[in-house]
């Protein structure tokens, strides 16, 4: 089966496109990379052709609401649209769960690109999880200053990116089916106690503070609000794990 990948180069989407070659179906990469603006909508409709399925796991480095919202809202539209001209059948979307209820910040955007998926009468799949386990990256990268590091008060339930990939790809394989069960890690963590960890892992001495962040986006982030239900799936690997891989790769 050919399927379309939206951000192939990313942290998920790499993860995905082996997923899809390791089954035996043929990924198609859309990224910028390959010539594919998904943003303008630059060569879209061209790199589609011939797909079942698209894969959206394409991302922002952008954190702000007013980035956010302009990336998932043009990149979901151009989406949709160049789909619906291409005949693709089934488009297979990412969101975070707790995003939504939150709406602030980056979750702002996905926050939108749930609602256009929401007012699609047919033709898609939604899986919402939890950060990933690289999630750790991006916190360490935001805000370091020579040795300190500072990182927000977070309460989070990291999943593997490589599991979150082949659900999605499993998603693909299928039938639409609207929202899906959400998945998330085995484990519910602190991001400061992950941030110590990882620099503790690398034998790197940092003083990482852990800070609360204002507004309704810091407040999701410590009162729970990006957390899995009760009875949501669970992933199998944990931080721990998923770490001493990374250390000794």
């Amino acid at each position: 089966m050919r399927v379309a990948v939206a951000g192939a180069t990313g942290v998920l989407g790499q993860h995905v496109v082996t997923a899809l070659t390791r089954l035996g179906h043929e990924p198609v990469l859309i990224s910028r990379s390959t010539g594919v603006d998904l943003t303008s909508g630059e060569g879209l409709e061209r790199a589609l052709q011939g797909s079942a399925a698209v894969i959206d796991a394409s991302a922002t480095d952008n954190l702000s609401s007013k980035a956010s919202i302009a990336f998932f809202g043009a990149a979901t539209a151009r989406l949709l649209e160049a789909e619906r001209n291409a005949g693709v059948p089934h488009h297979v979307a990412i969101s975070i769960i707790g995003a939504a209820q939150i709406a602030k910040n980056y979750y702002a955007g996905k926050a939108l690109q749930e609602r256009m998926l929401f007012e699609q009468p047919e033709g898609w799949s939604m899986l919402r999880t939890t950060q990933f386990h690289e999630f750790v990256y991006r916190i360490i990268d935001a805000a370091s200053i020579g040795r300190f590091h500072l990182v927000p008060r977070m309460r989070t339930q990291p999943v593997a990116a490589r599991e979150v990939a082949d659900a999605l790809v499993r998603i693909a394989l299928g039938e639409p089916q609207g929202l899906a069960p959400d998945l998330a890690g085995p484990t519910e963590e602190r991001m400061a106690d992950l941030v110590r960890r990882y620099f503790a892992a690398k034998g790197e001495r940092r003083n990482v503070l852990e800070v609360p962040l204002p507004g309704r986006w810091g407040k999701g982030m410590r009162d729970g609000s990006l957390l899995p239900a009760p009875g949501t799936a669970l992933g199998t690997q944990t931080f721990d794990e998923w770490l001493a891989a990374e250390v000794s790769a």
